[in-house]
């Protein structure tokens, strides 16, 4: 491995001011789970890494705000956030996606800011979060900003984020009676990256869906919101035939992609199948 400097700045501004929105050998590591293969495998060869674990402890933090809403501070690793008390009361299809996202050992490791912004289309994190209407909070030397979630990816493996940005939390608002779930289809161990990632949450009212979010991952080249999947599931009693037609319209409106994990065929058959398990399993919390 070709050497290079490690840096461990003690403070958010002063791992900004490390950063060179010029330089794309420079990089900011939080767990560095992803990282260290992508140098190990020869893909990314730093000049210098700027280590964020000993910035402010706020920014590792999980908690909930005045508003009821979680904030989850960047740097919280992955196995806290699934052990959080808080989000296995307020939001357990989150706690649930955890337990099967890779190995404890990465998780123990892996930081959220690190998973978010890393722009894989595989991980599971992205899509459950961007179901639950969440927002990332970003920081950059010309200022702070806030966007939706599934507003940070561009494209494969890339995120809006500059060069010298940081994520430094996640908002997730409180789930207010809205069903949730999280289907992961692997094609080897549970814990493996994906064929497909579909998340889904929606309000019941009087038996009938309403403002359903529905987005897909590992499918596609990015976190993808199903718009119109989500116009079929408007208002609809949540029924077999109902279900069908959601199905196809996400089928017939994502454009999937090949790799190691399926075909692109394939996955489009997966997406109008599991669309229709994760709206019962939100339903019931059962498998079906």
């Amino acid at each position: 491995m070709i050497p290079f400097e490690m840096v461990e700045p003690t403070s958010l501004k002063e791992a900004l001011s490390l950063l060179d929105p010029q330089e794309p050998t420079i990089r900011a590591v939080a767990g560095g789970t992803a990282l260290m293969l992508m140098m190990k495998a020869g893909v990314f060869t730093p000049t210098r890494l700027v280590c964020l674990h000993r910035i402010e402890p706020d920014f590792s933090r999980i908690a909930l705000t005045d508003k009821g809403e979680l904030r989850i501070g960047a740097m919280a690793t992955l196995r806290e956030l699934e052990k959080d008390a808080n989000v296995a009361a307020r939001l357990p299809v989150l706690a649930r996606a955890m337990r099967t996202l890779s190995s404890v050992r990465v998780r123990n490791v892996a930081r959220v800011g690190g998973a978010l912004a890393h722009g894989d289309p595989h991980m599971d994190l992205p899509p459950v979060l961007s179901a639950l209407g969440a927002r990332v909070s970003i920081a950059g030397p010309g200022g702070d900003r806030e966007l939706p979630l599934e507003k940070l990816y561009a494209g494969y493996y890339e995120t809006v984020l500059e060069k010298n940005e940081l994520i430094t939390a996640v908002t997730v608002p409180a789930l207010n009676g809205r069903k949730a779930a999280y289907m992961k289809v692997t094609s080897r161990t549970a814990d493996d990256w994906p064929s497909l990632g579909v998340a889904v949450t929606f309000a019941l009212a009087d038996g009938r869906i309403q403002d359903p979010i529905v987005v897909v991952s590992a499918a596609t080249e990015k976190v993808t919101r199903m718009s119109a999947a989500e116009k079929a599931l408007q208002g609809v009693a949540p029924g077999d035939a109902a279900l069908q037609r959601a199905g196809d319209a996400a089928a017939d409106e994502v454009e999937t992609l090949s790799d190691a994990h399926g075909s692109a065929p394939y996955k489009r058959e997966l997406l109008r199948v599991y669309l229709r398990r994760a709206v019962r399993q939100a339903l019931d919390g059962s498998v079906h």
